[in-house]
């Protein structure tokens, strides 16, 4: 390898990204916006979980004096709503808007049979009066235990994931769709008229969007850390690993669509079939846990997914290296695979 003309690609790449303004700037934007724009739907007191619609001649009222005298009415996360129309109330019930209906004047109430939700609310209707409300008695046989601990906020638990996201689309589409678009152009025959070499290339194109994309994670990273303070249990240097070994491997997916496509439509076309599979099954915006296993197994395959375990891991979790080995050899080995197959694969025309 020349060191010469590795750096002159590589000068011309970042030059030619950084005088971008649109891309730069939306690189940025965009995951700032969206870690924005959650940090003020999920911040403040935690959401209820359940909506009880409460119907009477005066409901509010009423279930004042409920709450005196049946504990139901006096469980923490439900939220009840008083409702004026008895039969919009029971359509919305059966739509699971509300996961339970009161007709506290007549003493009955409305549970939808397919709901998860009102099936819950049902069970805690029917055993909320039977618990002795002395805090640390005995109750099925059980002794009730506490801990104390800060709440993980939803808005912690997605900026991994963010981030991760924001890294695949600026590698797959900031290095595939490029290098598609300099063989559409004409820019890469150009290229192979000179001493310049197919690894060459593809190195400076490598090393350019790493640097690049661990830049602007980074200064994602701190800017949101300035306005939400999420937490960060785990060592900063493992974290850095974690996205440098992430970036390499989406980039070199991403030279691996790019190594023979000569059209700009099929390119965006494969990499938006890799791209959303991956933003919406590698647990970006929810947990996987719960999921089919096919689901769970089929996430696997994806790079996406093991970046964002290993880095909820170290930054919600506090893990060491030993912690998320697994991700670290999955991802290199998955870095290296594409980077083989797009070097033997790669064409200048």
């Amino acid at each position: 390898m020349n060191w010469h003309r590795f750096l002159a690609v590589l000068k011309a790449r970042n030059r030619e990204f950084i005088r971008d303004r649109s891309a730069l700037g939306w690189n940025v934007m965009f995951p700032l916006l969206i870690v924005a724009g959650f940090a003020f739907a999920f911040s403040g007191k935690p959401m209820d979980l359940y909506k009880v619609g409460v119907y009477a001649a005066d409901p509010v009222q009423k279930l004042a004096s409920l709450r005196e005298t049946q504990a139901f009415f006096r469980t923490d996360y439900i939220q009840f709503i008083p409702v004026t129309g008895l039969a919009s109330a029971i359509t919305k019930v059966e739509r699971h808007q509300l996961d339970m209906l009161f007709d506290l004047d007549r003493q009955r109430y409305w549970v939808n049979r397919d709901s998860p939700k009102g099936y819950i609310l049902e069970r805690v209707l029917r055993g909320a009066d039977t618990v002795a409300d002395t805090t640390n008695s005995p109750t099925g046989g059980f002794q009730r235990q506490t801990v104390t601990g800060r709440e993980i906020r939803y808005v912690e638990w997605l900026i991994p994931g963010i981030l991760a996201m924001n890294m695949m689309f600026s590698a797959l589409f900031g290095v595939g769709y490029v290098i598609v678009r300099y063989r559409k152009s004409g820019v890469l025959r150009r290229l192979q008229a000179t001493p310049l070499t197919a690894l060459e290339f593809l190195s400076a194109q490598v090393v350019s969007r790493l640097w690049l994309i661990i830049a602007i994670t980074s200064g994602i990273y701190a800017g949101a850390n300035l306005f939400i303070d999420f937490s960060m249990f785990g060592s900063y240097l493992l974290l850095l690993l974690v996205f440098t070994l992430g970036a390499i491997s989406l980039i070199s997916l991403g030279l691996l669509v790019a190594a023979r496509i000569a059209s700009e439509e099929l390119a965006g076309g494969i990499l938006n079939v890799l791209s959303w599979p991956m933003m919406f099954l590698s647990g970006v915006w929810f947990s996987l846990e719960g999921t089919p296993p096919l689901i769970q197994k089929l996430a696997l395959l994806f790079p996406l997914t093991h970046i964002i375990d290993a880095a909820r891991a170290v930054m919600i979790d506090g893990a060491g290296l030993a912690g998320i080995s697994t991700q670290l050899i999955v991802l290199t080995l998955m870095s290296a695979i594409f980077l083989l197959l797009g070097a033997v694969l790669f064409r200048w025309k």
